[in-house]
């Protein structure tokens, strides 16, 4: 499988997913021409309005992109998908369309079929064995946890470390530690703004210029960074 997880698509000083785009210049190389943009993440704005946000900075790198919401048939158009990209909003939204749609399975069987996929923010969330660590409000109810699978471990978005001045409640570290504790043998990466995961078959890969923290039931919590052997996440 090819994958590339990103935590986040927006970052200060730079256009949308501009800050990942050379990253996802070499991952997509001269191959793909065409991705199917999967909008359901997003609440306040319309599907179509989101497939043109999304379409700008494809187009920078000579793709067009169609939303899997306009297609006549959504099965037909993951099966042929040169490119799946999912995008961010609300996980708990984007999980129940998924849901209602029958649309897991074809996603899950065109990426482990070699079909590239590219998410971010709720989009990274999908592309775990569950939605159970996004940091989204449950507006809606996902008719189910599960998610796509496509790795063995689970990403928290915009990971934060600490809190901020002033703030007293529960920090980001403190929630996936409860997590942890009634789900003791699942791994989970705190993926920090301006970072991604690039999966190339059996290797994995930290990208951006600040560090994940890994977590795991029992143990300390640890950095790791762009130049350390991730492999053992999937294998997690």
């Amino acid at each position: 499988m090819r994958l590339l997880l990103l935590s986040n698509s927006k970052k200060s000083g730079f256009g949308y997913l501009e800050w990942a785009m050379p990253t996802l210049r070499e991952f997509l190389g001269e191959r793909v021409r065409r991705a199917l943009f999967v909008p359901y993440a997003i609440v306040t704005r319309s599907y179509d309005d989101y497939v043109e946000l999304a379409r700008r900075p494809f187009r920078e790198l000579g793709l067009e992109i169609q939303g899997l919401h306009s297609a006549p048939d959504l099965h037909a158009a993951i099966a042929s998908a040169e490119l799946v990209v999912v995008g961010g909003g609300n996980t708990w939204r984007l999980a129940r369309e998924l849901h209602v749609r029958g649309l897991l399975d074809p996603i899950r069987r065109a990426v482990r079929g070699g079909t590239p996929f590219v998410g971010w923010s709720a989009g990274s969330n999908v592309a775990c064995p569950t939605i159970q660590t996004t940091n989204d409000m449950p507006i809606i109810d996902p008719l189910g946890f599960d998610a796509l699978g496509l790795v063995p471990f689970q990403i928290n978005p915009h990971y934060l470390h600490g809190n901020p001045p002033g703030f007293h409640g529960e920090t980001r570290e403190e929630r996936i530690l409860e997590y942890l504790e009634v789900n003791p043998t699942v791994t989970v990466v705190g993926l920090r703004e301006g970072t991604l995961l690039r999966v190339e078959g059996d290797s994995i890969q930290l990208v951006g210029e600040d560090s994940a923290r890994i977590f795991r039931r029992g143990d300390v919590p640890r950095e790791v960074g762009t130049t350390d052997d991730l492999n053992f996440l999937l294998r997690a």
